[in-house]
């Protein structure tokens, strides 16, 4: 009874309090605590001051995370495998990089979201009408549009600063989560074409849900595997020869297939050419850029931090994913008529050409990867900027044929996309063509010469439907009835100029933004 009494009486155990370092984490909780504001602008503020407040509001808050990244990472020199948040959050060079990349990509994104052509937003003015039905056409004719767009882009932003950052998996399933659930919804708010627009987000949340099992199906075999979540641990238990390695290599692969989706990798490819198509195009513009750049670190810490012991088990896997993914990318981009599907099949190429870094599997690899995400992410942003300018009677033009003697109507619009698509085919003096050759250079040095003739002559085709456009612009008459090319506004002008300038200056002069990614991969994770 004395025993009973002094148990019952004894203190229960103290639950230990988490420590979180608010400051290394306070990019990402600008972020979301400016699309939280968002939210509370939508549901307290005036409809005609929701978007001059949302613009105003988002731009700010992407530069002040964008200079509170600079801050973290000038502040302290973070050593390698640096973790906070109870050690699922890592704060890197390479997830400082990557976060600072997304940022400013982001930033550019929303001016093209920002835009109003003749008053009129390039977003739907009732998501909930039927297209088609009398409510729409009150919609628009009262001018309605969607300020929600900008706290959705806000959260979507915020998962994608957190989801290459994530130091366990369960963390990273919930920033790709978070990054992903908004892209379905500003996919179907296209304000023409809507039911394609619709069908593009139907189908993108469809195989998108799938694609969330599968990497949740191979978080569960890895924590089988190693009793434990954490990048870390999943690596010690790899290296310890203890276990079943049939859960491990199950859980590389699907975990693999979550992360190849959401970068458009072959054979995951299928949704990107639809949703690219019927997305808005300043949407396109977001995903084509920040998503890819944010998908592409993911997979950089899952394969170099757990895996990265392993990398004679996943090396030949990845080596065909990015032979399909170049092959297939560059052969079937020939057979498109519409840009917007053109520009899909290229970013499909480019990941294959990104990937060739990935099999390095060194610091080299990582750097060239990086500095390749960055430089890609401007010239894509800039070339859907542009085509957002080239409009007809049914809004943008985007069936090539309508681009027929485009550089006789405009040349400057012409040429600066033509300086666009050169760079996607890597020609010299331009960024693409720095890119390729870092990730080549570091291909070779990790023994995958093979991979890097697969990629220059993938390059050759990919370069062939880059000059078709080219040639079809500026050595083709126009047609009567063809597009006008619109006046850019400011948003719009900024954003064009912002991809010229990147694409033109990081391919005269690639040395700073080349020596910020290797010092930010000298201080990568430790695996």
């Amino acid at each position: 009874m004395t025993r009973l009494t002094s148990i019952a009486a004894a203190p229960p155990p103290a639950i230990p309090t988490p420590h979180i370092e608010y400051w290394q984490l306070s990019p990402m909780l600008l972020v979301f605590g400016v699309a939280v504001v968002g939210v509370l602008v939508e549901a307290f503020a005036p409809r005609s001051q929701r978007r001059p407040l949302h613009v105003g509001l988002t731009l700010a808050g992407l530069a002040g995370a964008f200079a509170l990244t600079i801050a973290v990472g000038a502040s302290a020199h973070l050593p390698p495998g640096h973790v906070v948040a109870m050690g699922s959050v890592a704060v890197d060079g390479p997830a400082l990089f990557i976060q600072g990349t997304i940022l400013v990509l982001a930033f550019v994104s929303v001016l093209l979201l920002a835009e109003r052509s003749g008053d009129v937003s390039a977003f739907v003015a009732q998501a909930a009408a039927v297209p088609g039905s009398a409510e729409e056409r009150e919609g628009l004719l009262a001018g309605v549009t969607h300020t929600e767009v900008y706290p959705l882009t806000m959260f979507a932003v915020a998962g994608m600063l957190l989801f290459p950052a994530a130091n366990d998996l369960l963390t990273m399933f919930v920033a790709l989560e978070v990054l992903s659930l908004p892209l379905y919804l500003l996919c179907g708010l296209a304000r023409r074409r809507r039911l394609l627009s619709q069908e593009a987000a139907m189908k993108y949340f469809l195989l998108g849900a799938f694609s969330s099992a599968f990497f949740l199906f191979g978080v569960a075999m890895l924590y089988g595997f190693s009793g434990s979540v954490g990048l870390a641990a999943i690596a010690a238990a790899a290296s310890s020869n203890v276990g079943s390695f049939a859960l491990l290599y199950a859980g590389i692969a699907l975990l693999g297939v979550g992360l190849l989706f959401k970068i458009g990798a072959v054979p995951f490819q299928a949704w990107k050419p639809d949703v690219y198509q019927g997305a808005p195009t300043p949407v396109t513009a977001l995903m084509a850029s920040c998503t890819v750049v944010a998908a592409f670190g993911a997979l950089l810490r899952v394969f170099y931090v757990a895996f990265g012991q392993l990398t004679w088990d996943w090396r030949p896997a990845m080596w065909v994913v990015a032979i399909l993914t170049m092959v297939v990318g560059a052969i079937i981009a020939i057979t498109q008529t519409d840009v917007k599907r053109l520009l899909a099949y290229s970013s499909i190429a480019h990941a294959g050409f990104i990937l060739t870094g990935v099999v390095a599997a060194s610091t080299l690899g990582l750097s060239s990867s990086l500095f390749y995400l960055a430089v890609y992410g401007f010239t894509t942003i800039g070339a859907f900027a542009v085509v957002t300018l080239v409009r007809d009677e049914t809004g943008e033009a985007a069936h090539l044929r309508r681009w027929a003697g485009l550089g006789k109507r405009s040349p400057l619009i012409a040429g600066i996309f033509a300086f666009f698509l050169l760079a996607f085919a890597g020609i010299p003096l331009t960024s693409g063509f720095t890119g390729k050759f870092a990730v080549f250079q570091a291909a070779i040095a990790g023994g995958a010469l093979p991979l890097v003739i697969v990629g220059v002559l993938s390059s050759a085709v990919a370069a062939f439907f880059y000059v078709r456009v080219i040639v079809l612009m500026f050595f083709s008459d126009p047609a009567p009835d063809g597009p006008s090319v619109v006046t850019p506004g400011l948003f719009t002008g900024a954003a064009v100029a912002i991809g010229a300038v990147t694409t033109l200056v990081f391919g005269i002069v690639p040395g700073p933004l080349l020596n910020l990614a290797n010092h930010a991969a000298n201080h990568m994770f430790v695996r």
